[in-house]
C-alpha cells in the first residue's frame, strides 16, 4: 500500500467532503481516505498495482475538485 497527500480546495466543508470521500473510496484499489477539514488535506491509502496517483487526481478533477 502507498499513501499520497493532496490538498483539495473544496475539502473544507461537510457536503464536498462527503462527495470527495464517496468518489475516492469507490475507486478500485483505494483502501481509505482521510480528510483534514481545516486545510483540505486529503490522505489516500491505495494499492499502487491497481491505481496510480495520477489516476486518483484525474478522477477528482473530472468531478470538479481542484487540487492545489
Amino acid at each position: 500500500m502507498e499513501t499520497i497527500t493532496l490538498f483539495v480546495l473544496e475539502a473544507t466543508s461537510e457536503k464536498p467532503i462527503h462527495a470527495l470521500e464517496a468518489i475516492i473510496t469507490a475507486t478500485g484499489g483505494v483502501e481509505r481516505a482521510l480528510v483534514d477539514t481545516s486545510d483540505g488535506e486529503v490522505k489516500i491509502t491505495f494499492d499502487e498495482k491497481q491505481v496510480t496517483p495520477e489516476q486518483l487526481m484525474e478522477t477528482l478533477r473530472q468531478h470538479g475538485f481542484h487540487i492545489v
